[in-house]
């Protein structure tokens, strides 16, 4: 069972995703919140596998959120959700450590599918927001590709294998198919490559890999 919270300041949009998250019978909603304050004390009083969070919110905002759920004891995954598809939410979010980038008008079955995606240790981001966060690393590449290259030669060559497969957007459960290996052993590769790389989750790995040209 995927233990939810719901965090955005509009009472309605917290009732539509509690309603839409509620009729997963593998998604339990436990905590909800109005505003990036409340979220962490939510989430340190329960036990959160996955984040919903709203990026425009009072008192604390979505970014900031984020980043200090990502800190806790058992740090929840993340996914943003916002209404408006500015590029600085994107890089912000994913600075911050967010799992995941999705508008509010997303298909309710692709938001259920983020949530079992990320939950599972994937990465899901908005189609629009995914091009446009290539586009500009792909303008900015030549800077940053030495350092990169640098940190990937560091990982053992199966687990490079593993990562230009995760750069393209593999689930753990495609990558060991490809690779004929056993799921948990994949699992175990991401968490060595995570490590290595000094990032947090699968999306700033695979941005990584992009900077370096490691993609198939």
């Amino acid at each position: 069972m995927i233990r939810a919270m719901i965090v955005d300041d509009d009472a309605l949009v917290r009732l539509g995703l509690h309603d839409l998250l509620d009729g997963d019978p593998d998604i339990e909603v436990v905590a909800q919140a109005a505003d990036g304050r409340q979220a962490v004390e939510q989430a340190g009083a329960h036990r959160v596998d996955v984040a919903l969070v709203d990026v425009r919110m009072p008192h604390m905002d979505g970014i900031t959120a984020t980043s200090l759920l990502r800190a806790l004891p058992h740090p929840p995954r993340v996914i943003t959700l916002t209404t408006f598809d500015l590029d600085e939410y994107v890089y912000d979010a994913l600075a911050a450590g967010a799992d995941g980038f999705l508008l509010k008008d997303t298909d309710p079955a692709e938001i259920l599918r983020a949530v079992h995606l990320v939950a599972a240790g994937s990465a899901m981001l908005h189609p629009t927001a995914a091009r446009r966060l290539i586009d500009r690393y792909h303008r900015t590449t030549g800077a940053r590709a030495g350092p990169a290259r640098s940190r990937i030669d560091a990982l053992t060559p199966r687990e490079q294998d593993v990562l230009a497969l995760l750069a393209q957007g593999d689930t753990n459960a495609e990558i060991a198919t490809t690779l004929g290996m056993r799921e948990s052993t994949v699992k175990a590769h991401v968490s060595r490559i995570l490590t290595t790389l000094n990032v947090t989750n699968r999306v700033q790995a695979a941005l990584t890999a992009r900077d370096a040209g490691h993609t198939r």
